[in-house]
C-alpha cells in the first residue's frame, strides 16, 4: 500500500464524515433543508436571527463541497482505476470536480448574497422587504435549485456511476453496487427541482436526496477503506485497488 493510496483512503473517509457536520448543524440551527421550501419572509427572518454562526456554517458547507474537487480527481485517477479504464477514470475526474464547483457556487450565495438581503428585509420598509423576498426567491431558484442542486447533483450522479463502474470491473461488487444505488437515488431526488418548476409536489423527491447522500457517505467510506486495504468487499482473484 503506497502513501498516495493511504492519503486517498483517509481523505475519502474524512470527506464522508466531514460534509455531514455542517449539514447537521444547519439542520439544527436553520431547519435545513426544509427551510428552503418555506416562504422567503420566514427564511430571511430566520437567517437574520442566525447571525455570524449561520453564515460561517454555510461557508464551511460550501468549502466541503469544493473539497470534492481534489478528492474526486484523486480517487478517479488512482493508478488502479486508470488501468481498469482510462476513459472512465477521466470521466469520473471531470464530472466529480465539476460537481464540487457547481455545488459550492450554489452554497456560497448564503455567504455573500443572502446576508445583505436578510439585513434589508429586517430593517427596510414594506417595499424593501418585498424586493428582498423576490430577490431571495430568484436566487434560491437559480443559484440553489438550478446550479447547486440540479446541475451539481447530476454531475455527482455521473461521477458516482463512472467510478462505481470501475469498481465493479475491479470486482468490488459491494462497493460498486452501493455506488450504483447511490447514483440512482440521488438522480431521483434531483427531480425535485423539476417537479417544483412544473407546479407539482416535490416532497417525495427530497426524501430520495437525503437517502442518496446517506448512501454517498457509506460509499465514500467503503471506497476509502478499499484504498487503505481494509475492505474485503471484493471477489476472489481481483487485483488490489
Amino acid at each position: 500500500m503506497t502513501t498516495r493510496s493511504t492519503g486517498l483512503g483517509l481523505s475519502a473517509i474524512a470527506m464522508a464524515i466531514g460534509f455531514n457536520l455542517p449539514y447537521a448543524h444547519l439542520a439544527t440551527i436553520y431547519d435545513y433543508p426544509d427551510i428552503l421550501r418555506r416562504p422567503a419572509a420566514e427564511a430571511l427572518a430566520r437567517f437574520a436571527d442566525g447571525g455570524a454562526e449561520l453564515i460561517l456554517t454555510w461557508h464551511a458547507f460550501a468549502w466541503a463541497a469544493l473539497l470534492l474537487v481534489p478528492l474526486t480527481i484523486g480517487l478517479s485517477l488512482a493508478p488502479a482505476n486508470r488501468a481498469a479504464s482510462e476513459r472512465l477514470a477521466l470521466a469520473a475526474a471531470i464530472t466529480g470536480a465539476a460537481s464540487g464547483v457547481a455545488q459550492a457556487m450554489g452554497l456560497w450565495r448564503w455567504v455573500f448574497v443572502i446576508p445583505g438581503l436578510a439585513r434589508a428585509h429586517a430593517t427596510g420598509d414594506a417595499a424593501a422587504r418585498s424586493a428582498a423576498e423576490g430577490t431571495f426567491d430568484i436566487l434560491n431558484a437559480y443559484g440553489g435549485v438550478a446550479v447547486g442542486e440540479h446541475l451539481g447533483q447530476w454531475l455527482l450522479v455521473f461521477f458516482a456511476l463512472t467510478l462505481a463502474t470501475i469498481q465493479w470491473r475491479q470486482r468490488r461488487v459491494v462497493t460498486g453496487g452501493i455506488g450504483f444505488a447511490t447514483a440512482i437515488t440521488i438522480a431521483i431526488g434531483t427531480t425535485e427541482g423539476l417537479a417544483l418548476a412544473l407546479g407539482a409536489d416535490g416532497d417525495i423527491f427530497s426524501l430520495f436526496t437525503i437517502a442518496g447522500f446517506l448512501g454517498l457517505t457509506l460509499w465514500l467510506i467503503l471506497t476509502g477503506l478499499g484504498h487503505l486495504g481494509l475492505s474485503g468487499l471484493r471477489r476472489s482473484g481481483a487485483a488490489a485497488h
